[in-house]
């Protein structure tokens, strides 16, 4: 795979994942689990990772998470990212969530999250993720 930071030279940050939001996300109070927005952004931490290289990507770590605003039933929420730290095997990514208000349309940040990937080969061991990838692509 190509270098990210080549495609992307100031290290912008990139849509990652954009989701509507749904009942079956709601809690008691009509706003979204704050773990169905955690999980999200482990979705959204392995896209970013996997511009680094083909392979397999495990989280270790979900760190400094601020959920700064609720997300509401309708919302669209976008998940950007940019790549803080990349190591020989592993990645540290922020996660930047948006919501799309449903009902007035203005976007608000709604939290912030970092989190590490590191990229492991089939018998689960980290791997440099600058080696040939371990993840072939399907057939199109």
């Amino acid at each position: 795979m190509s270098d990210p930071t080549a495609a992307n030279p100031a290290n912008e940050r990139r849509l990652a994942l954009r989701v509507v939001t749904m009942p079956k996300d709601t809690n008691q109070y009509g706003t979204i689990f704050g773990g169905t927005i955690l999980s999200y952004i482990d979705q959204a931490g392995f896209v970013e990772a996997r511009r680094h290289g083909s392979h397999r990507w495990v989280t270790v770590s979900l760190d400094a998470v601020e959920f700064k605003k609720p997300v509401h039933l309708g919302d669209v929420v976008a998940f950007y990212t940019h790549t803080i730290r990349a190591g020989t095997s592993s990645v540290r990514v922020c996660v930047e969530v948006e919501a799309e208000r449903y009902a007035t349309g203005k976007t608000v940040q709604v939290t912030v999250a970092q989190i590490t990937l590191v990229s492991v080969g089939p018998d689960g061991k980290p791997i440099p993720f600058a080696s040939p990838p371990t993840v072939q692509e399907a057939d199109a």
